[in-house]
């Protein structure tokens, strides 16, 4: 008798999909960034970190502009997709839906003005065309992970 591998929801890791899979690891990977968002020395500029605004000095990596709720969003960001990668069609929602929300904050961040009470998040360059690259990215997974196989029988036999 073989044990196998569950995690600690129970879900058993043998039988994950490849779109839970990348679910998984896009939620962990947004965890991450979020828990790092608030690690002194990883952002700089940490004690001119800011809840909301475009006046929040910190910086992620010392090139993404960070506050704290933007840290929070990243936070809930990474549990959502930990949570719906237990099941096939939650995990290509996450990355479908989430890769159409991180677009939007793409064209957002690409209009407002930087300087302005808009900017609430903050968000500056480096953070637009990462939210581009992660739309574009997450979009693919989910729909590249969940396609179908085409038919390939031949009809009329």
């Amino acid at each position: 008798m073989t044990s196998r591998a569950t995690n600690v929801t129970g879900v058993d890791e043998a039988e994950r999909t490849h779109v839970q899979r990348a679910a998984q690891v896009v939620g962990a990977a947004f965890l991450l960034v979020g828990i790092l968002g608030f690690i002194p020395g990883i952002t700089t500029n940490y004690d001119q970190m800011s809840f909301a605004s475009h006046d929040s000095e910190a910086m992620l990596l010392g090139v993404f502009q960070v506050s704290v709720l933007h840290n929070i969003v990243h936070l809930l960001f990474g549990i959502a997709g930990l949570a719906m990668a237990r099941a096939v069609t939650s995990a290509r929602r996450f990355l479908v839906g989430g890769g159409v929300i991180y677009l939007v904050l793409w064209l957002y961040g690409l209009f407002i003005d930087k300087e302005s009470a808009a900017n609430f998040v903050p968000l500056n360059t480096a953070d637009n065309w990462l939210h581009f690259l992660l739309g574009l990215g997450m979009i693919a997974l989910g729909l590249a992970l969940t396609r179908r196989p085409a038919d390939t029988r031949v009809q009329g036999v």
